[in-house]
């Protein structure tokens, strides 16, 4: 199973808007030359996490992109399931890993299974926790090295 770079694109940039934005918002300019990241693209992905509460806009001059609320209240699965259409590993799977299919099929606990594993394993991670292991890597690498 892969995720696409949507996935790994809007976890990335939220981790790069709690670093730098803590007190201020962040525009998309600045996450997008720091995470070289296309500035169109996250501009897509920024609009379905405001959608969902993940983050809210700032306008005006020196405005940009602030936390929808706290990080430690933001769980990797939300900013993914935000920007990727499932986190099910089968198109038969509904979004609650049901399938129509499921009395018939002998392989559906695996997958199933999987889906739960999945969810659980993101769902258990926040921003916060992402935020403070990039910290922590920062700080073990020289300063002219750090993005």
């Amino acid at each position: 199973m892969r995720l696409s770079t949507k996935a790994q694109y809007a976890v990335r940039a939220m981790v790069s808007l709690h670093l730098h934005g803590e007190n201020a918002p962040v525009s998309l300019k600045d996450i997008a030359t720091r995470e070289e990241i296309s500035q169109t693209y996250l501009e897509q992905l920024f609009v379905k996490l405001r959608r969902r509460g993940i983050v809210e806009s700032v306008r005006g001059p020196g405005g940009g992109y602030v936390l929808g609320r706290p990080a430690s209240r933001i769980r990797v699965d939300e900013i993914i399931e935000s920007v990727e259409e499932s986190l099910v590993p089968l198109a038969c799977m509904d979004e609650d890993g049901r399938c129509s299919c499921d009395s018939q099929c002998v392989t559906h606990s695996v997958w199933q299974g999987l889906a739960e594993k999945i969810r659980g394993f993101l769902a258990s991670m926040t921003l916060d926790d992402l935020t403070g292991e990039a910290r922590r890597k920062r700080e073990a690498v020289p300063a002219s090295e750090v993005r």
